[in-house]
């Protein structure tokens, strides 16, 4: 199981490192934590080490903006203050008018490591369709809200993974891409069996939503 060749047209090519490849083996977490024994005393003992981080901290404070685009009659960017461990969604009626906050990942966790990983608004702006995900994790679970009250919708898409969601003309339905799921793993497990799958293009319709506002 260690001694892998793997044989790419005729040039055969060594893998003694193949068994890395599965994160949840006992081989792995127990390599893991070797190289943190090592690691984490050197870093903690690096005397720049404090210099660096006050160093980028400030840096990184500045206020960060992205391009305005517009969605029905409103227009939406992100905007980060600086320090913030996410960038919050901002929505104006005009361009000179004043912003308010439309969505902001931020409140989402107290440590921040709730991620905004993608976000799409209908073209007319009545439906806001939103990718989360945990720990930097690349599993999301995608949620929907109304554009014009923030109301939570109850549609949830999970076994997301390197998607983008693009909206039908008439926000009925929406594009994206998930994996097929896998029998004895949950849902954002470090499971990499999928992997091998190839990514399954769906469009969900929105009747259940419609139908209920």
């Amino acid at each position: 199981y260690f001694n892998v060749v793997d044989d790419y047209h005729g040039v055969k090519i060594n893998d003694p490192y193949v068994w890395l490849e599965d994160p949840d083996s006992d081989e792995t977490k127990a390599f893991v934590e070797e190289q943190n024994k090592l690691t984490m005393p050197f870093l903690e003992q690096c005397a720049v080490r404090p210099q660096f981080h006050q160093r980028l901290t400030e840096l990184y404070d500045y206020p960060k903006y992205s391009c305005p685009y517009k969605r029905g009659n409103r227009y939406f960017y992100f905007h980060n203050q600086g320090l913030q461990n996410q960038d919050a969604l901002y929505v104006q009626d005009s361009l000179d008018g004043p912003a308010t906050v439309f969505f902001d990942p931020n409140t989402l966790s107290e440590d921040g490591t709730v991620a905004l990983k993608m976000g799409r608004l209908s073209e007319e702006c009545e439906y806001f369709a939103y990718g989360l995900s945990s720990s930097g994790s690349d599993w999301v679970t995608v949620h929907f809200l109304k554009a014009d009250d923030l109301m939570k919708l109850p549609d949830v898409l999970d076994r997301v993974k390197f998607s983008c969601l693009a909206w039908t003309h008439d926000a009925r339905g929406v594009f994206y891409n998930c994996y097929p799921r896998q029998d004895g793993k949950a849902d954002g497990e470090t499971h990499t069996g999928t992997q091998t799958y190839t990514n399954t293009y769906i469009c969900y319709l929105l009747y259940t939503v419609q139908n209920s506002v």
